[in-house]
């Protein structure tokens, strides 16, 4: 894996997490990035993007709920979680040169980059 993901956990409706990103062999240099996540019987789907280091985009699942960032001199992608419900449970993975990924990659991004981080929200 290029990326590792971590970070993950089980947690009740409410609670709050935040997953990181770190490269494995990836070469960083301030990439476009995001984060997926794929739920028991759902396709994989987009939940936070970071483009040009600043601009944010967000599923209107999660809106308000999380906040994506990225710190280039660690090297880190972080997706903070919070006020998190069930139906956010999934494997979380992280995509790097988002762009590309997309447009090459399609249906099987999630798990591409990375092995992805198990997040649990019981009711």
């Amino acid at each position: 894996a290029q990326l590792v993901e971590s970070g993950g956990g089980s947690v009740q409706a409410g609670g709050s997490l935040k997953l990181s990103c770190t490269a494995s062999t990836f070469k960083w240099d301030a990439p476009d990035m995001g984060w997926y996540r794929q739920g028991p019987g759902h396709e994989c789907e987009r939940v936070a993007a970071i483009v040009n280091a600043a601009s944010t985009y967000y599923a209107d699942s999660v809106k308000g709920r999380f906040t994506v960032s990225q710190d280039n001199a660690k090297k880190i992608l972080y997706l903070d979680m919070n006020d998190l419900k069930p139906e956010d449970t999934g494997v979380y993975y992280c995509v790097a040169d988002l762009l590309d990924t997309v447009r090459y990659v399609g249906n099987s991004i999630c798990g591409y980059w990375g092995q992805g981080t198990q997040v649990t929200v019981s009711s």
